[in-house]
């Protein structure tokens, strides 16, 4: 827009512009940047009449201009988006059902089978390490020239012969004009390193070889068992055995007699040491006169046991009187 020779303007530069100048060149631009973001050649429903004013004709409705405030905000209205919802359904509807593309059709081979293939398993172990294989051998010694073997793992669930069971799997070979025949493995987990899985199609013997070999399966150390002499945190230790019989407490504790004394003296004859079983009797020996005196408060044969208390609730019996 020109700007020059304006009143009120500086000499050398643009005049006060008035209302509808700022107007007309605001218009102008939002004009240019419209078409910038909208294509007015690929509307369907835009169309200029012989009156030089632009028409929709969807909505029948004239516009002076195609872009601001005249067709472009018709186009972003509530009556424009609604009809275009409504001749949008009316499409769908009237349309013709496009059929579903039809799936690719898979020529199914017919031959005639012979029968099955004769095969060889051989169980392996790897003797350094341990690690166990399985070796196949199919022999098809009438087959397609054209035709290499063929063989793939098939889980449990993809068959319908056996109710399925998760630990084991299915090892099948099939090539014409044999029946597919098929081997039930463990289900582990295979070891596909070099050398671990490979295949081999001997055409001057017609036999076709397959080893496979398992992975290692780590098993976690064992838990180690604890002493019978230890128990677990937290637990009472056992409560010491009661009985009545003499015997039983001389079999759980050794007999501990008092302090040795000389033959004859005082305390009676000389306990004895280490001794696992009731006290020796305390009468006299056999066809002689007693030995000794009576006994002068020493302490009784066979003490208490160890650490001052009594064991089953009762001390020692007395010594029997001297005869």
């Amino acid at each position: 827009m020109d700007f020059q020779n304006r009143a009120g303007g500086k000499t050398g530069s643009g005049g006060v512009a008035s209302m509808s100048d700022a107007n007309r060149d605001r218009r102008e631009r939002l004009r240019q940047l419209a078409l910038e973001t909208i294509d007015l050649n690929k509307d369907p429903y835009f169309m200029k009449n012989h009156l030089g004013s632009y028409e929709c004709k969807l909505c029948l409705t004239l516009h002076n201009n195609e872009a601001t405030g005249s067709y472009l905000a018709h186009t972003q209205g509530k009556k424009h988006q609604s009809n275009l919802g409504k001749r949008a359904a009316r499409d769908a509807k009237e349309a013709p059902i496009q059929p579903a593309p039809a799936k690719p059709m898979v020529e199914v081979k017919k031959f005639v089978k012979i029968g099955r293939p004769g095969y060889k398993v051989t169980k392996q172990r790897v003797p350094e390490s341990g690690q166990q294989s399985l070796l196949f051998q199919v022999d098809y010694p009438e087959i397609v020239e054209t035709i290499q073997p063929r063989h793939r793992f098939m889980s449990a669930y993809e068959q319908h012969i056996e109710p399925p069971d998760k630990s084991w799997q299915y090892l099948l070979f099939a090539a014409e004009p044999y029946e597919t025949v098929s081997f039930k493995v463990p289900s582990r987990e295979i070891d596909k390193g070099d050398g671990k899985f490979w295949t081999h199609w001997n055409k001057d013997t017609k036999q076709f070889f397959l080893q496979f070999h398992y992975k290692m399966e780590t098993r976690p150390p064992p838990m180690m068992a604890p002493h019978d002499d230890e128990a677990p945190p937290g637990t009472l230790p056992p409560p010491p055995p009661h009985g009545d019989d003499e015997s039983d407490f001389h079999d759980q504790m050794p007999f501990m007699g008092g302090q040795p004394h000389q033959n004859g003296g005082p305390g009676g004859p000389m306990p004895f040491n280490n001794f696992r079983g009731p006290p020796p009797p305390m009468g006299p020996p056999m066809g002689g006169p007693p030995m000794g005196g009576p006994p002068m408060g020493g302490p009784p044969m066979g003490g208490p046991p160890m650490g001052g208390q009594q064991m089953g609730g009762r001390g020692l019996p007395p010594p029997p009187p001297m005869a």
